[in-house]
């Protein structure tokens, strides 16, 4: 981390699970264990627990983000949601191009554009997922793919919008496997990643983005990941939906 040119952002992926009632309990029992936090705390919830978290985490250092938004404002698209709709809500952060969106849902790279596009005229911060398979890493093209995926998800994001932006490595092969990129491999991809924004907007703007990694992070492993100078951060799946695990990681981004 380097705390000096941008902010450390620990961010939990709820993925498709706990009721609205299930998820004001969590936070709840969150809000004390995180409470001193000296980096960013987001929780992505299911949409329909958007507004029991606002209500759970207000007066608290948690902000609430989504995990999807549609790139229109509005119009035919059924099961969708616009970002001036989360915006309302009181929603900050929207997880963009998860892996899971790519493999389930049909997300391509220029869909991921334009809902960070959509996000951020929408008031939005977007963490944008990129991240290779193990057969791609395997062939050698990790780099290549990062830096492509970045690249492609950044078009037309001005230079001044980058300090809303945050950038999630997720290798692919190590999303809900329990496999955890080695702090090397982490820092090295977060790398390839900072390096694509360097090609495209210049060095100094670059040191400026925050670069997470996630990929199975948890209690055990936060320390050494986060100690690593590219790695800012976190975005937490599994280890998110339980409170004591997920303020650990927190601690360990508030101590770097």
């Amino acid at each position: 981390m380097n705390k000096a040119t941008r902010k450390a952002v620990i961010a939990g992926n709820w993925k498709m699970n706990k009721t609205p009632a299930e998820a004001k309990a969590l936070i709840e029992e969150m809000k004390p264990l995180v409470a001193g936090a000296d980096c960013e705390v987001v929780l992505c919830v299911p949409f329909v627990d958007i507004p029991a978290a606002i209500e759970a985490a207000k007066g608290s250092n948690i902000k609430i983000g989504a995990e999807n938004v549609h790139f229109k404002a509005s119009g035919a698209y059924t099961g969708e949601i616009a970002a001036n709709m989360l915006k309302e809500l009181g929603v900050e952060y929207v997880v963009i191009g998860h892996s899971e969106r790519r493999q389930y849902f049909g997300e391509t790279d220029q869909t991921v554009n334009l809902r960070t596009l959509a996000a951020l005229e929408g008031g939005l911060k977007p963490i944008v997922c990129v991240g290779e398979t193990l057969e791609q890493r395997e062939l050698g093209y990790t780099e290549t793919l990062l830096k492509f995926q970045t690249k492609m998800a950044l078009t037309n994001v001005k230079a001044s919008e980058l300090k809303d932006v945050v950038i999630a490595y997720e290798p692919v092969w190590a999303i809900g496997t329990g496999v955890t990129a080695t702090a090397d491999q982490a820092d090295e991809g977060n790398g390839f990643v900072r390096a694509a924004i360097a090609e495209a907007y210049g060095a100094e703007v670059a040191e400026t983005v925050t670069v997470q990694y996630g990929g199975s992070m948890n209690a055990k492993n936060a320390e050494e990941l986060v100690a690593k100078v590219n790695v800012d951060g976190g975005l937490i799946g599994g280890a998110s939906l339980k409170a004591a695990d997920f303020a650990v990681i927190v601690s360990a981004a508030s101590d770097k």
